[in-house]
């Protein structure tokens, strides 16, 4: 063709010599703008690869952990300045030198066959393996990863490594931290729990005063009652006739004062029972509920948690229990009852005077559930999600720490069980789900 284009420009032919001129320069353009345009790709793949290397070598100097960049050979291609402050060597002392040699010798085979274990399956390997640094090892947990291309072939390793003295003392923190979180959180369980007492003490006294007052009473009568048998039995020891004996006994009424009696010993002794079941609940009220679950009757446990609550209110409010037979959970009672005096207080605080509050215990779907009604103003739907949060409380200042129901939640969770609000036509319905003793058995 060149010979052609020649021979039209040498033979004078104008007009081919033009064409043929033309389309030189078109190609020329053509290939210079092909030519710049590459320039500007090139120079633009430069641009990334220095912010790639740089923002590369920022991490390999700035990262805390050991980092080694392998060759598939297995040889150091990059190393972090970690790396470098731990041995005491320059980052480029290590570049060239196969990994292997830096670790312990002891754990160089373990390392190798790491380095294929994951090359063949592809995800990263962790192992145990001492860095030689200053003449001693530094026993590192290392995390191995292959380095893959774009059409997965295994081009590498990169190699991270944390010393296990850092590994250990921060795993010795998240533990204390644990213990002592749930330390807190036994202080709030039992806080909360001496606030709900201090609510009972009005009631507390007035429940054992009645009883006590009645034994009082009984034992004067008693006092009374002795007096009159020992003037009869003093006058028959003095040897009175028959007539004035007679006369004394209807004067004393002691055919009257013996049927009294026996009813003021048996007012004295339901008395004192009743003092007896009062420091009985209250003993088991007050209980932590540390130690294991054990199984026991959660309508009892619910009835005399109920019951204190009452006794400490000063409010005409109804509450209703029906009877049932015992259903029997599993869990710890003195908890337990935390979360149903919490409950009933909040049923309480919710509605007006002459309101009502109902609770009832069935066996259901394996579990032991426990519901409390009210037929007070309800929840509204802007803080239903809310309500088991901690702190979070729609009470006065000072009326409420808001809480009793995020401890109630936590305790439930802590059984197997759980703590929800249910939909209810009027007022509130809590319900507490527990594993049942028997299923659990």
């Amino acid at each position: 063709m060149a010979r052609d284009i020649t021979r039209g420009l040498v033979s004078g032919e104008g007009e081919l010599s033009d064409a043929v001129w033309a389309e030189v320069l078109s190609a020329v353009d053509r290939t210079y703008a092909d030519l710049v345009d590459y320039q500007e790709r090139l120079e633009a793949k430069n641009a990334e690869l220095e912010t790639m290397r740089s923002f590369l070598g920022s991490i390999l100097a700035s990262v805390s952990d050991v980092l080694i960049v392998v060759s598939r050979s297995g040889r150091v291609e990059e190393v972090s300045a970690s790396l470098a402050a731990r041995t005491g060597a320059s980052t480029a002392g290590f570049v060239g030198r196969p990994v292997a040699e830096l670790f312990a010798e002891s754990d160089r085979p373990a390392l190798v066959a790491a380095m294929q274990r994951a090359a063949l399956d592809r995800r990263p390997v962790t192992l145990e393996a001492g860095l030689i640094a200053a003449g001693d090892t530094t026993p590192l947990e290392l995390s191995l990863s292959p380095r893959l291309d774009e059409r997965s072939r295994v081009t590498g390793h990169v190699l991270t490594g944390r010393p296990l003295g850092e590994l250990r003392q921060a795993y010795a923190q998240l533990a204390a931290s644990h213990d002592e979180l749930k330390a807190a959180q036994t202080l709030l369980v039992r806080n909360e729990k001496l606030a709900s007492l201090g609510r009972l003490l009005a009631g507390v006294a007035h429940e054992l005063n009645n009883p006590i007052s009645f034994v009082y009473a009984n034992a004067h009568a008693l006092d009374r009652y002795a007096t009159k048998f020992e003037t009869y039995f003093d006058k028959v020891q003095a040897g009175a006739d028959r007539a004035d004996l007679v006369r004394l006994r209807e004067d004393l009424r002691l055919d009257r004062e013996i049927r009294n009696l026996r009813e003021a010993v048996a007012g004295a002794r339901d008395g004192a029972e009743r003092v007896r079941d009062i420091v009985e609940d209250l003993r088991r009220l007050s209980s932590d509920g540390a130690g294991e679950m054990v199984a026991f009757d959660l309508a009892e446990t619910a009835r005399i948690a109920a019951s204190w609550v009452m006794r400490g209110s000063k409010r005409a409010v109804g509450i209703g229990f029906p009877a049932s037979a015992p259903v029997m959970a599993l869990g710890r009672p003195g908890h337990v009852q935390q979360v149903v005096m919490n409950l009933v207080q909040n049923a309480l605080d919710a509605v007006e005077e002459g309101g009502r509050v109902d609770l009832s215990v069935a066996a259901e779907n394996g579990c032991a559930v426990l519901s409390v009604a009210d037929d007070g103003p309800g929840v509204p739907d802007a803080v239903r999600t809310l309500i088991f949060d901690p702190f979070f409380t729609t009470k006065a200042v000072g009326q409420g720490t808001g809480l009793g129901l995020a401890i109630s939640a936590k305790i439930a969770e802590e059984h197997g069980g759980q703590l929800r609000l249910c939909p209810a036509d009027r007022g509130a319905c809590f319900r507490i789900d527990l594993p049942l003793a028997e299923a659990t058995a």
